[in-house]
């Protein structure tokens, strides 16, 4: 999709908007809510949702209020302090974009994730479905991180890169991520550069971690985030949440922030399943005939191709696709185990048949079970 082809379609009615709120945005300081922001965004949610948009918020916030609450003045390295934090602050937050609503006679519904609500099918169907009920009774979503019961091994990392999911689990149109900057900045001219159309390199290398006590997030997760959701098919925009009447501004056209345009084609809902909302159990290093095949000719992994194996995983475990200079391109599910693997790297389908009798499938992954990453 075309630059030009990409703001044609952006000027089509938004259905889905999916707004996240830093933390940097949301306070005034430590422990203390800007609640004028606050007021500001639900007065212009309100004006959105007359057009028949639904929207969804992700906010964060809650671990910087507990901390006021409990007398930190910095973000707590250890996990029960960080999770005691989190439960304080959760209630005042989700009370507070409540208060904010109640004025336009808009209900909130809180709904706190873990990166495993989003990983098993089943309770990644169930997410979604709770969000399409809530919407459909007219409520709006107030999502965070469920710090309470996260750990490290199943958090999402920050909330743009929750955002940026939930927008595709959500097929939404607009994904906003509104922070204390203005947009992705180029280094050079010190000027904010209006669009993106390619998450390549150059891109990335324009990213910059946050110093906030309060917050885990940076333009790097900013930019993660950007590309889930260009390939859910998404827009998505960085902009300053203090700016006047933003939200507006954007969906009316003005030029506000950093627009990263969509790839133009959504991967159907099994492989953005397999590509953003699962982790990987290993890696397979395959040669450049075998990237090849894969990448450019839409073709299965086979077990000739394969040279190495990184990690001990099962059978019909998801693991990442490498190539020879240790680059990820591809992820799938196997349907061999690491151990198994090892014993047919390098070896044809007559070879692999004949170790293992009765396999009708002797394809390392099947092109059905794989997925391209950007």
């Amino acid at each position: 999709m075309s630059v030009e082809e990409a703001t044609e379609a952006f000027r089509k009615p938004v259905k889905q908007l999916v707004i996240k709120l830093g933390t940097g945005v949301l306070t005034a300081g430590i422990g203390n809510l800007d609640k004028e922001v606050i007021r500001s965004v639900c007065a212009q949610v309100a004006k959105i949702r007359k057009s028949g948009t639904h929207v969804i918020i992700v906010s964060s916030g809650a671990v910087g209020l507990g901390m006021g609450r409990l007398g930190l003045d910095k973000r707590p390295t250890d996990l029960a302090t960080l999770q005691a934090c989190a439960s304080v602050g959760q209630s005042i937050l989700t009370e507070t974009w409540q208060s904010g609503f109640n004025p336009w006679g808009i209900h909130v519904g809180q709904m706190l994730l873990t990166r495993e609500d989003l990983c098993v099918k089943k309770r990644h169907l169930a997410v979604r479905e709770t969000l399409e009920r809530l919407q459909r009774a007219g409520i709006v979503p107030i999502i965070n991180e469920n710090d309470c019961i996260s750990v490290d091994e199943l958090k999402f990392g920050d909330n743009d890169i929750l955002s940026a999911l939930v927008a595709s689990l959500t097929k939404s149109d607009l994904l906003v991520l509104l922070s204390t900057i203005p947009g992705l900045l180029n280094l050079e001219t010190q000027e904010i550069v209006p669009s993106v159309s390619t998450l390549d390199e150059e891109t990335f290398a324009l990213a910059k971690g946050t110093s906030s006590p309060t917050a885990v997030g940076g333009m790097v997760s900013k930019l993660e985030a950007a590309r889930v959701a260009s390939d859910s098919n998404c827009h998505m925009f960085i902009a300053h949440g203090r700016e006047p009447e933003v939200l507006l501004k954007i969906l009316n056209g003005d030029k506000v922030g950093t627009h990263f345009f969509p790839k133009g084609k959504s991967l159907r809902s099994q492989k953005r399943w397999l590509a953003f909302f699962q982790e990987s159990g290993g890696r397979i290093t395959v040669d450049p005939g075998a990237r090849e095949a894969v990448e450019f000719s839409g073709r299965s992994l086979l077990a000739k191709g394969v040279t190495s194996v990184d990690g001990s995983f099962n059978r019909d475990s998801i693991v990442d696709l490498i190539d020879s200079t240790g680059s990820r391109f591809a992820r799938g599910v196997t349907q061999f185990s690491s151990n198994e693997i090892l014993k047919i790297a390098g070896k044809r389908t007559e070879e692999i048949e004949a170790l293992f009798e009765g396999r009708k499938h002797p394809e390392v992954i099947h092109r059905d079970d794989m997925v391209l990453l950007s």
